[in-house]
């Protein structure tokens, strides 16, 4: 019986699970969204979203906790045939995306379905995702279409009011 045992196997040994974990969140955090198959989507989640928490408290300890259980990577790209390094994985999430949730209690990130299966074994495929880029972009276009509005609504008013004191006079 598995009472009150926690997390998934994956058909893996555990020190194989724990560096699948790390390497499936790190590429997360350094492209902001991945495909994998669901289960192991729904296991690395609560993974990142437990660094994310420790990114928004932004203390050396946090930072020390997140070290030992992602590990320090480099950021690499490759660019004009040489590798170039861009900072490490640590250092992007406590300065970039830890700052961008401080106002979030929790959730952040997104499990979307794919309708694309993978080859082979027929699982299904799913884009996990960070939130929060899409909503700022979204916010900003509800503003401008408000400010769009109450501009129009204003001229309607004052051309309104100034046919009707034409008849008037």
């Amino acid at each position: 019986m598995r009472h009150r045992v926690a997390g998934r196997k994956l058909n893996r040994t555990s020190q194989h699970r724990t560096a699948l974990r790390r390497n499936l969140v790190i590429s997360l955090f350094q492209h902001e969204t991945i495909s994998t198959t669901l289960e192991k989507a729904k296991e690395v989640k609560a993974f990142a979203e437990k660094l994310i928490t420790l990114a928004k408290k932004g203390t050396l300890s946090a930072r020390r906790q997140a070290i030992s259980l992602l590990g320090d990577c480099d950021l690499v790209t490759y660019e004009d045939g040489e590798l170039e390094k861009k900072g490490t994985v640590i250092g992007k999430l406590f300065s970039e995306i830890g700052p961008r949730y401080l106002d979030r209690a929790g959730g952040y990130t997104r499990i979307i379905r794919l309708s694309l299966r993978r080859l082979g074994d027929n699982g299904l495929l799913v884009l996990l995702q960070l939130v929060g880029e899409e909503t700022a972009v979204k916010q900003r276009q509800k503003t401008t279409k408000r400010t769009a509005k109450k501009k129009t609504t204003k001229r309607a008013t004052t051309k309104g009011r100034s046919t009707r004191d034409k008849k008037e006079r």
